[in-house]
């Protein structure tokens, strides 16, 4: 169990009287069960705007929730504080989740759900021709996935990154690993279908923004674990992609690369906007150690189709080198919370 945060006297009872109001109760319910827009709030709560907007102010006052842009959207997260975390978890887990207003504010939060699902499935159906196209020339996810999570272990961690987060499936694979995960992603089309997939998988541990893969909205030496599955050949710096990546984690932290093997089909720069196609071990291994990175393991999965060109997906995984300098004879795996 994680040591308990302690709180001074005042910002406590400035936490209890924010809370203790009906309407935040139930905001504070629905945000334990995901990010929300202010719209989405008043649908869920049948209350007008102007009123929804008083109780979230109320509530970042506090520090109980978080708000992020993304677009012309506004998002109201809980609070990233272990502070104010525990005591909303502590609060939610008391309501009685058959009390007739919750309950109905539940139905309507799963209608909410639903329409982001919705629009995720049509997104889906409108790409998933080309994306098909290119899993034909690789191996089949699951066996990477397997390798990754081999990888990573069974050690539960803190806190984890997804860089280029696309549909949040690294989110989802590593979810009972994790206690908090972020997932980055520049495009609002792909950050509603992770939302609709996390949703749907019935994971609250993780969330997903909008944000640049060169700069990042995450603090520096923050991450346990940071993921850049299939990112770095759309970008047309990937060496800064990697350098921003490696300043995420914390000492001992891991930073896991997936991407192809180079190649020569053209026809994915053409019409998959593919900048780089692909990238050799040592430009990875290169870019790792600039970055203050080191190597622990890199591994091949080769389609070894018979005829057809192919792609070969590649995999690294390496380790913040702090811990080394820190503790010689700490092993691989990063410190773990104590009690």
């Amino acid at each position: 169990m994680l040591s308990r945060t302690s709180v001074a006297l005042d910002a406590m009872v400035d936490t209890l009287k924010a809370a203790a109001e009906s309407s935040r109760l139930r905001i504070l319910t629905l945000l334990s069960r995901g990010d929300l827009t202010v719209s989405d709030v008043t649908e869920v709560l049948n209350q007008s705007q102007p009123r929804v907007s008083r109780h979230l102010k109320l509530l970042l006052d506090a520090q109980l929730i978080d708000r992020y842009q993304e677009g012309s959207w506004a998002y109201f997260r809980l609070s990233d504080s272990e502070a104010a975390r525990e005591f909303i978890g502590g609060v939610v887990a008391r309501i009685d989740l058959a009390d007739p207003v919750v309950s109905r504010d539940l139905e309507r939060l799963s209608a909410v759900k639903k329409r982001r699902e919705k629009r995720a499935s049509e997104y889906f159906s409108a790409n998933a021709a080309s994306w098909d196209r290119i899993r034909s020339l690789h191996v089949p996810d699951q066996a990477v996935e397997t390798a990754m999570l081999k990888l990573v272990g069974e050690a539960p961690f803190q806190s984890m990154v997804d860089l280029g987060t696309g549909t949040g499936r690294l989110l989802e694979l590593f979810a009972p690993l994790y206690r908090r995960g972020m997932g980055i992603d520049l495009s609002r089309e792909m950050l509603s279908v992770a939302r609709a997939n996390l949703d749907s998988a019935g994971i609250t541990n993780a969330q997903v923004r909008q944000g640049d893969l060169y700069a990042p909205p995450v603090e520096r030496d923050s991450a346990d674990l940071v993921t850049m599955h299939q990112v770095l050949h759309y970008l047309d710096d990937p060496a800064l992609a990697v350098a921003e990546a490696a300043r995420l984690l914390r000492p001992a932290g891991r930073l896991l690369i997936v991407d192809f093997a180079p190649h020569g089909l053209e026809f994915l720069r053409d019409e998959h906007a593919h900048v780089k196609l692909g990238f050799s071990d040592r430009q990875i291994e290169e870019w790792l150690s600039e970055a203050g990175l080191e190597l622990l393991e890199k591994r091949d999965f080769d389609r070894r189709a018979a005829a057809a060109p192919g792609l070969t997906v590649k995999l690294w995984f390496a380790r913040d080198r702090r811990l080394l300098i820190a503790d010689t004879d700490t092993p691989q795996s990063p410190p773990t919370e104590t009690a």
